[in-house]
């Protein structure tokens, strides 16, 4: 159960089905210092993803990661997770020049999402669906 894991422990929570996000997932290293980087795939029902919903958060919208107890969501999460990197490899810091700090994560993470959407469309991947539709 996710309550029992220290209160520093980072949880990333993106969709498994999804290509681009994992392979992003896949390369993501956080900080010694932080703890451990917990990778949570949003189509499997659990207790975060519960939390995520009654938030009122669109997994489809974008990621999110929780830390310290505080969900961050979409532009806002890739920050954070550029905050908490490790400064070693392209791929790191390839992540820290587009996302680290807030202005340029809101610039180019929806670039991010229109491919993750194109994507998504393209393989025939539908959408998570978190939350109800509302009529």
């Amino acid at each position: 159960m996710i309550s029992n894991h220290g209160k520093d422990q980072a949880w990333l929570v993106y969709d498994g089905e999804c290509p681009v996000c994992t392979t992003w997932c896949r390369y993501a290293r956080i900080r010694a210092a932080v703890g451990d980087l917990h990778l949570v795939d949003a189509r499997q029902p659990g207790p975060l993803m519960e939390e995520i919903t009654a938030a009122g958060l669109d997994i489809d919208q974008g990621m999110v990661l929780k830390f310290k107890d505080v969900l961050y969501y979409g532009p806002d999460a890739i920050w954070m997770m550029s905050l908490l990197s490790t400064p070693s490899g392209l791929f790191n810091r390839l992540n820290f020049w587009l996302f680290g700090n807030q202005r340029r994560a809101r610039i180019f993470y929806p670039v991010g999402k229109a491919f993750r959407n194109v994507v998504l469309k393209v393989m025939g991947i539908e959408y998570i669906g978190n939350l109800p539709k509302v009529t």
